[in-house]
């Protein structure tokens, strides 16, 4: 499958073809960049036709087999994480066209932007331990510089903040991967998984703390959360929609879900783990996010919080559980892109971040409005828009599996955030348009376009989501009921 290594060589290969072409003509890194995108998107769709049974397809490098060799892995798990990356990268890329206008070194904005998608790529590919890690570096790196792109003040402390906690989750990573290589003698996660099945270390349950706490904080749950609310509003507004829409998942809650389903295996005690620290994400963003009178510093929250409920679908790991935390996965990076989107084109009409300084915006930014009501209605629950089907998947699995009182912690959360999102449209687009937004005018076509086939996407899925189910979300499903026979697929045992 030699389809497998070009999500990583074409955004690496373009990534170094932008940073040469310097300051050529805008246009020409326009398309190059959105060339890029537009490619690894349908190949990720393509994959789905490709793969058929819940096959695991292995791509040897150099002829090493694994465990010694580098290998990349495509299951069903990684062919919805691609699907999702690369899709919101390609909006946020045609989004940027003209958003970026406002940015100098426009070709450096999409450089670095394509560096972040070959290492989200890399770690969504990866079998092996290391690369993992270096992947996780290549995407993070990128992103710090990418917060502190506009070259304020706000953007360079919120980029440092992030750059700090960011290190210090990547230490934690990196010595939680020395010590398994200590205790196994390998960095494939294939073998690693078969060597420590049936084992109990002290020294293997430390390395799945510091795997917890370090890729928790890439994933940003409370009490790992602090860099959050500050690098994602400081963040341009493409640069936030990929944030909280792919980059907290693809090296947060997709390297949770790959090392504690499939490399060491889910036990009880990590599933409370998850579900206790999914409930305490899912009610404290919430009430975090109803206090902000900041668009984009409300939407931030508002991440953590639904980072919570795909946290306690995985905790909970039945079948229902296992389907809803995926399909919020794939709802929350479409209709949180789609509302950092909105909040990115109301500053760009009227420069401001104040909800309480808006007010009747939607007669003057038709499509941004109708979008915005869009997007706050399907992350709310309301059907029959997707959050629907995903949130009350997660309620299944949790009534399944008698976990009453988070049944009820979940729906009450979905009430709290219906209520900050109907407080975010009064403010901003409904009611009595101020009289010094009169003159404003809709955004560029390019952004409007991102913003309704996003719109799109939320009533789409909403509507299709049986077929969706079947074809995305079961495949992925599976590689997580199967637990630890991940290893004996890879390694042919």
């Amino acid at each position: 499958m030699n389809i497998i290594p070009l999500f990583i060589a074409i955004p690496l290969g373009v990534a170094f073809v932008l940073a040469l072409m310097g300051k050529a003509k805008e246009i020409a890194c326009d398309l190059v960049a959105n060339g890029a995108t537009f490619c690894l998107t349908v190949l990720s769709l393509v994959l789905l036709a490709l793969i058929k049974d819940n096959q695991v397809l292995v791509y040897i490098m150099g002829k090493w087999l694994p465990p010694k060799g580098i290998n990349l892995v495509l299951d069903g798990l990684s062919i919805l994480m691609l699907i999702v990356v690369n899709t919101i990268a390609f909006f946020a890329t045609l989004y940027s066209v003209s958003y970026m206008k406002r940015f100098t070194a426009k070709h450096r904005f999409y450089s670095l932007f394509m560096l972040m998608l070959a290492g989200m790529n890399g770690v969504v590919l990866t079998g092996d331990f290391f690369n993992l890690f270096v992947f996780l570096e290549i995407a993070s790196i990128a992103s710090y510089a990418l917060v502190a792109f506009g070259v304020e003040a706000e953007e360079l402390e919120a980029s440092f903040k992030y750059m700090v906690m960011g290190s210090v989750a990547s230490i934690l990573i990196l010595f939680s991967v020395g010590l398994l290589y200590g205790l196994t003698g390998s960095l494939n996660m294939a073998d690693i998984g078969s060597i420590i099945q049936g084992k109990k270390n002290l020294l293997l349950s430390f390395s799945l703390v510091l795997f917890l706490a370090g890729f928790g904080l890439k994933a940003a749950i409370i009490p790992f959360h602090a860099w959050l609310p500050d690098a994602h509003p400081s963040a341009p507004a493409p640069i936030s929609a990929m944030l909280s829409g792919v980059l907290i998942k693809a090296l947060g809650v997709y390297t949770i879900t790959r090392v504690f389903f499939n490399v060491f295996g889910m036990t009880l005690q990590l599933s409370w783990t998850l579900m206790i620290l999914g409930v305490i994400s899912m009610i404290g963003g919430g009430l975090l996010a109803i206090r902000q009178s900041d668009f984009k510093r409300l939407l931030a929250y508002s991440s953590i919080s639904q980072i919570g409920y795909i946290m306690i679908g995985l905790g909970c790991g039945n079948y229902w559980g296992l389907l809803g935390a995926l399909f919020h996965l794939f709802n929350h990076a479409s209709f949180k892109a789609l509302l950092f989107l909105n909040s990115g084109a109301v500053e760009y009409s009227t420069g401001t971040r104040k909800l309480k300084e808006m007010g009747g915006l939607s007669k003057v930014m038709p499509v941004t409005g109708t979008t915005s009501t869009i997007g706050s209605l399907s992350i709310s629950g309301i059907p029959p828009f997707n959050g629907f089907w995903s949130k009350l998947f997660i309620i299944i699995g949790l009534v399944q599996a008698g976990h009453f009182v988070l049944t009820v912690l979940t729906i009450l959360v979905s009430v709290l955030t219906l209520a900050y999102y109907l407080r975010v449209q009064r403010y901003a687009f409904f009611g009595t348009l101020k009289e010094k937004w009169a003159q404003i005018k809709e955004v560029p076509t390019p952004m409007c376009i991102s913003m309704i086939v996003l719109a799109i996407i939320c009533i789409g899925t909403g509507i299709l989501f049986y077929p969706l189910m079947k074809a995305v979300f079961e495949p992925a499903v599976t590689v997580l009921q199967e637990g630890t026979k991940y290893s004996a697929l890879i390694l042919g045992g």
